[in-house]
C-alpha cells in the first residue's frame, strides 16, 4: 500500500533531513514559496497560522522554487535570513526545489497528481500554491496562489479536529 506523502523527504534550508513520515497524524500545509513575488507578504500569514495552530497539530513547510519569473534566486543560507529577517519565519523551510517539469520534486509530482488545479490541470501555475494534506497523509485540497493563508483556517480546522 502507498504511503502517501510520507514517502517522501527533502532536506531543510540548513541542510538537515526533513522526512514527511516524521509528521504522521499531523496536518500539513506544503507551499512553493519565493522571496521575490507578489505573493511574498503571505510568509505573514503563514507564519500566524504555524504560529497559532502548531500545538494543535498543524505543520508549515515552505518548498523555496525559482521556477516562476525567478523569483527565488539566493541560496539556502540566504532564502533562510529574508524569510527570518523580514518575516519572523520559524515554520519549516525545505531546500529550493522544482515543483514542476522532469527535474520537479517527487513529492510535488505526488501533489499535484492528488490535487489538480484549475481545469483539471497538474503543473503549479505560480508561488504560494498550497496543499493541504490530512492526519493520514491525503492530499485534502489544493488553494491558489491568491488564496490568502488565513482563508485556509476553515478548512485546517475541519482537519485538525478529525
Amino acid at each position: 500500500m502507498a504511503q502517501g506523502i510520507y514517502e517522501f523527504s527533502s532536506k531543510t534550508l540548513d541542510g538537515k533531513p526533513l522526512n514527511l513520515a516524521d509528521f504522521a497524524g499531523k496536518v500539513l500545509l506544503i507551499v512553493n514559496t519565493a522571496s521575490k513575488c507578489g505573493f511574498t507578504p503571505q510568509y505573514d500569514g503563514l507564519q500566524a497560522l504555524h504560529k497559532e495552530l502548531k500545538d494543535d497539530g498543524l505543520v508549515i513547510i515552505g518548498f523555496p522554487c525559482n521556477q516562476f519569473g525567478r523569483q527565488e534566486p539566493g541560496d539556502e543560507s540566504e532564502i533562510g535570513a529574508f524569510c527570518q529577517k523580514n518575516y519572523g519565519v520559524d515554520f519549516l523551510m525545505s531546500e529550493k526545489v522544482d515543483v514542476n517539469g522532469a527535474q520537479a520534486h517527487p513529492l510535488f509530482k505526488h501533489l499535484t497528481s492528488q490535487a489538480k488545479g484549475i481545469l483539471g490541470t497538474e503543473a503549479i501555475k505560480w508561488n504560494f500554491t498550497k496543499f493541504l494534506v490530512r492526519k493520514n497523509g491525503e492530499v485534502y485540497k489544493r488553494y491558489a496562489p491568491t488564496t490568502k493563508p488565513e482563508e485556509l483556517k476553515g478548512d485546517i480546522a475541519k482537519l485538525l479536529a478529525e
